[in-house]
């Protein structure tokens, strides 16, 4: 294969059993349904040459590139708060890392890639749902302003898998900061292996920590760094939908789109995973849940420490901060949805106001706030009496029309899209893709579709994940 790509794979050099060593299985007939070029230069890759015949077989499994180092990696987690001992990546194959013009180390990954020895009794493949929506989830937020996993291609497979029916298959690129989770950590943990544990820590803080000159160091910049990707997700009604700790990345960003969604009316219960009975994840647990998650991290690392107990007691004290830093970053983040020039936390009860306005008016999360930005409060639930308190504060529209996108990728048109794809139509996917990736600045011939909630046939109140 002549396609060039500089791989540095510093995962691969990691003790052999934190990963299998295993190629991408071959599908039938692979086709196009995106490639993403302004990534592709990111990552110091020419997007003609990727998206060759090489490329295309590259992107679908068929041919592994020089210098790749393909592997599918090991991992534990907690799931929906219940142990499990040994997942792993079992329809995603990690191909290898490139520095890109940037200096940043990334993985390039192939999402449902077949099956390895973490797949239990799946198959490995992704159909194309989850595909169409981890793509234009993770695009639309990295364009606003949110760390975050990202999409380089999407091709078809040419194969059916089966779910509860025949569905059409396709593989998924996706690149990130690194694929190491808090499970990554915790299953050598449980496994007494002490010197695989070093190893990751070292490597994991060299990667993502620089500045951390020690384990505790580290961990204070993994909560810091938490607290605010969490209020970031919040500010926008993110909801993840599936917060196990095989989910939560070390490399700070929002990873593995599942059953995942930007609310439309608000309420802080909403929760939109077809499996989390309880509410778990809901959008207003889940800054308790990163916090419990850290906790978990936190609990993996206490082995390595000479005096355990005093590491416990250090440990607790730097977890403890994440509240503070949550409240104050949340506080910025919903103040600057609000326009205040100068966020402070006396501005509580004027965010908590017209939060619980919107509540019981159900009103859209991302058109209300936007309302604001428009002058336009009473479109957003508000009440006369918040509105005079809100019009003392002094906002800024400005300010408040550059914290709240005009768009967000609906779940009713990703269904759409969705629905489109399967019969072959990718038209749908690309237009859609094209206004998301623009959410403060849509193409005003488009915007208005987008902008629009669901009518009540439209709505879509569960989602699933791609096993």
């Amino acid at each position: 294969m002549s396609l060039h790509i500089a791989f540095d794979n510093s995962y691969a050099r990691l003790p052999d059993r934190l990963f299998t060593l295993q190629a991408p299985v071959p599908v039938a007939a692979p086709g196009w349904i995106a490639l993403n070029d302004g990534l592709a230069r990111e990552l110091g890759l020419d997007p003609d040459a990727l998206r060759s015949e090489e490329g295309l077989a590259m992107f679908s499994g068929n041919a592994v590139p020089e210098g790749a180092a393909p592997l599918a990696q090991l991992y534990a987690g907690h799931q929906f708060g219940s142990w499990n001992p040994q997942l792993g990546d079992g329809r995603a194959i990690l191909l290898g890392e490139v520095v890109g013009a940037d200096g940043i180390r990334r993985d390039i990954a192939l999402k449902g890639s077949g099956r390895t020895p973490y797949s239990r009794m799946g198959d490995g493949r992704a159909w194309i749902g989850p595909v169409i929506r981890e793509y234009l989830m993770s695009e639309a937020m990295h364009a606003l302003g949110v760390p975050t996993t990202r999409a380089l291609a999407a091709v078809t497979t040419g194969e059916e898998v089966i779910r509860e029916t025949a569905l059409p298959g396709a593989v998924l690129t996706r690149v990130a900061q690194s694929h190491i989770r808090v499970g990554t950590f915790q299953i050598l943990t449980a496994r007494g292996d002490l010197e695989g544990l070093r190893a990751l820590v070292d490597h994991a803080m060299a990667r993502h920590y620089p500045e951390a000159g020690s384990v505790p160091e580290m961990l204070a910049q993994m909560v810091a760094q938490q607290a605010d990707l969490i209020a970031q997700w919040m500010s926008l009604g993110f909801i993840h939908g599936v917060m196990n700790t095989d989910n939560c990345s070390v490399a700070g960003e929002t990873i593995d789109y599942g059953p995942c969604a930007f609310m439309d009316a608000y309420h802080p219960g909403r929760v939109f995973s077809s499996i989390d009975a309880y509410g778990r994840y809901a959008y207003g647990n889940q800054p308790q849940v990163a916090l419990w998650n850290i906790a978990q991290f936190a609990t993996s690392l206490v082995p390595l420490m000479p005096d355990q107990q005093r590491a416990v007691d250090d440990f607790t004290a730097i977890i403890n901060r994440f509240a503070d830093l949550y409240q104050k970053a949340w506080i910025a983040r919903f103040g600057a949805k609000l326009g205040l020039p100068d966020p402070h936390p006396e501005d509580r009860p004027l965010i908590e106001g017209l939060l619980t306005a919107m509540t019981g008016a159900e009103t859209d999360f991302t058109n209300g706030f936007r309302a604001l930005a428009e002058d336009a409060p009473e479109r957003a639930g508000a009440t006369p009496e918040w509105i005079a308190q809100w019009r003392a504060r002094g906002p800024d529209l400005g300010i408040a029309a550059a914290a709240n996108p005009v768009v967000v990728p609906r779940l009713h048109l990703i269904e759409a899209a969705i629905t489109a794809a399967m019969a072959g139509d990718h038209a749908p996917f690309h237009e859609m893709l094209g206004v998301v990736t623009r959410p403060f600045d849509p193409n005003p011939a488009l915007a208005k579709r987008y902008v629009a909630p669901p009518q009540e046939h439209e709505k879509v109140d569960k989602t699933f994940c791609g096993t």
